[in-house]
């Protein structure tokens, strides 16, 4: 496996694989690889010839109060981890790397991110739309994955893709979870051992709908106010950040359910921020998509 810092040779490795007739597979991440990551990177192996990952904690897509500046950062650990699960190319930027001295070129996306986390997250997505741009246009991918946890990131970066006209395609892995059903997510290590057991409760309140959605129920406001009990029996309700039911397609909110509805939750658990979802009927989306199995 190769380690990169330099945008200029990680482009002319991934130009050089292109011509060669190598198809290039593109994980993103911010380190503090778990077996999430682990199943992107398979993923990629399936879809390309040459997978390289990136490690790069952006600074942009953070707010001043959020966790930056203690966002875990294990590099020599995760150098490791993609040595032992076959990544090809390890492209480690610094920030100087990524974003030039006098950086003024954002992009923003002016629908999508309405909802969801957007309201709560002012810039956030500004950040990562505009640092995953760069990292494309560094990397040179055929097919990029990206994890179905972050279903609007995901979302949000297919509409990017496509408005924008870039070459490269937009793959989404299912949520990969604990056996108890908590979603993986590197923030999780912040959780103390009583809050990791309370963090339940999202998958649980997802659970829970789709249980209602296979018995016929179809009210989106009905299915959502009992995700909300779920999870207001286990936090207080002001740890309820959001509970929605959006359309796959442009996240858009619905009062009725169907396959393609995305019923998506923010608790926040002790000081930490959870996110997780799931999308109705998901192996009839597939197609439309590239939600991968």
């Amino acid at each position: 496996m190769q380690v990169l810092s330099s945008p200029t040779e990680v482009a002319a490795l991934s130009l050089n694989m292109r011509r060669l007739g190598k198809r290039v597979a593109f994980v993103p991440t911010m380190g503090a690889l778990h077996a999430g990551h682990l199943a992107l990177i398979e993923a990629a192996k399936r879809h390309g010839d040459w997978v390289v990952v990136s490690i790069f904690v952006n600074p942009t897509q953070f707010g001043p109060a959020e966790d930056f500046g203690r966002y875990p950062r294990p590099l020599e650990a995760d150098r490791q981890t993609c040595e032992a699960g076959g990544v090809d190319l390890l492209f480690t930027p610094s920030r100087e790397d990524v974003y030039a001295p006098d950086h003024s070129v954002y992009v923003v996306e002016g629908n999508l991110t309405r909802g969801l986390c957007g309201p709560h997250r002012p810039g956030h997505f500004r950040g990562v739309l505009t640092v995953v741009a760069i990292l494309l246009n560094i990397a040179l991918p055929d097919v990029a994955i990206f994890g179905q946890k972050d279903a609007q990131q995901a979302r949000l970066i297919q509409r990017m893709v496509r408005d924008l006209r870039m070459a490269t395609r937009i793959l989404i892995a299912p949520t990969v979870r604990e056996q108890d059903g908590l979603a993986l997510s590197s923030r999780n290590q912040y959780l103390t051992e009583e809050e990791r057991c309370r963090a339940c409760v999202l998958s649980e309140a997802l659970r829970l709908a789709e249980s209602c959605y296979a018995a016929g129920d179809r009210d989106a406001v009905q299915v959502c106010a009992r995700m909300r009990a779920r999870c207001e029996a286990v936090v207080p309700a002001s740890a309820v950040e959001y509970i929605e039911a959006v359309d796959f397609e442009g996240l858009a909110p619905v009062t009725t359910l169907a396959d393609g509805t995305l019923l998506a939750l923010c608790v926040r658990v002790g000081k930490t921020r959870l996110i997780d979802n799931v999308i109705l009927g998901r192996p009839h989306m597939a197609a439309a998509y590239g939600l991968l199995a």
